[in-house]
């Protein structure tokens, strides 16, 4: 079996600010909605892979990008539930405000396209054993959190104390160490959730294979197309190639980024460069045999 889903968790421009541990500034606060959509499903058509958007609920409340959102769905993409609120201190919240966050996630989505949604990424990749209790008990079908990869790990660990050390903590909060322990393949969860059971299907962000290293958006797009391609070959073997993107992968400064310059090196990279590298990445798997396919469907063939 060799399949490839691809995600986007349209995370709005401000979740980028509370990262750095800014004030939201700058005029393109619903960039993703706006313009990133846009985008995303140009490359969609023109690459022939059909995408999984994760939205969070509250940016529905806004009506043009519920509509955005409902034309997407429209194309043929699948909507996943990336919570109501986007706090990255999800796991850190009372258990009855985790399953308000899921569950109303899940109901702005099914308002805003008519369809619920069956998936679930959290936000920051950060999930308990709780979070997954309380998935399952919604009937979830799928979870796409678990992310274990050291370097991924080591730098999110290094931001934020840095962040802290200039006096501007970051919303962002660290995952325990031993979800590097879990498996780098689409596994049932067990108790705790980084290790095999018999709990709720788990489909982890995409590492390489070997050294494990982030095979991502941010990766992606930062390393150009040529690198790009050897980061796909890297993980050529898999059974699935669960490459997970976000709104801001396409955009960047002059999409109204500016402030996000200083503090994101991704927003200098130019959208073109950053759309050549995912194709890049598209063609390498696709010339590898592997079938595009939503995340709802790669989660069926886990089944």
């Amino acid at each position: 079996m060799r399949l490839c889903a691809v995600s986007v968790d349209l995370d709005e421009i401000p979740n980028y600010f509370q990262i750095h541990g800014l004030s939201p500034g700058g005029a393109a606060a619903t960039a993703v909605y706006d313009v990133a959509i846009e985008r995303l499903l140009s490359l969609s058509q023109h690459a022939r892979v059909p995408l999984t958007l994760f939205a969070v609920g509250r940016d529905l409340e806004r009506p043009e990008s519920a509509a955005r959102l409902r034309d997407a769905f429209a194309a043929g993409c699948e909507i996943a539930n990336h919570s109501l609120d986007h706090f990255y201190d999800l796991t850190k919240r009372p258990r009855e405000e985790i399953r308000a966050q899921i569950a109303g996630g899940a109901q702005a989505i099914e308002r805003a396209v008519g369809t619920a949604p069956v998936g679930f990424r959290a936000p920051g990749y950060t999930v308990t054993d709780e979070v997954f209790d309380v998935l399952a008990e919604l009937g979830v079908s799928y979870d796409s959190s678990v992310f274990p990869c050291p370097a991924y790990y080591a730098a999110k660990t290094a931001a934020i104390a840095l962040y802290a050390a200039r006096g501007r903590p970051s919303r962002s909060v660290i995952d325990t160490p031993s979800v590097l322990r879990a498996p780098t393949r689409p596994y049932f969860v067990g108790r705790p959730y980084y290790t095999r059971g018999e709990g709720l299907l788990e489909l982890p962000i995409q590492v390489t294979r070997g050294l494990r290293l982030p095979f991502i958006g941010t990766s992606v797009t930062l390393a150009g197309a040529d690198r790009a391609r050897l980061l796909a070959r890297m993980c050529v073997g898999e059974p699935l190639v669960n490459l997970e993107l976000h709104g801001i992968d396409v955009l960047d400064a002059s999409d109204g980024l500016e402030a996000l310059r200083p503090h994101q090196p991704d927003v200098r990279v130019a959208h073109a460069r950053k759309l050549d590298a995912l194709s890049a990445v598209i063609d390498v798997l696709r010339g590898e045999g592997y079938a595009f396919v939503t995340m709802r469907d790669a989660a069926a063939a886990f089944v």
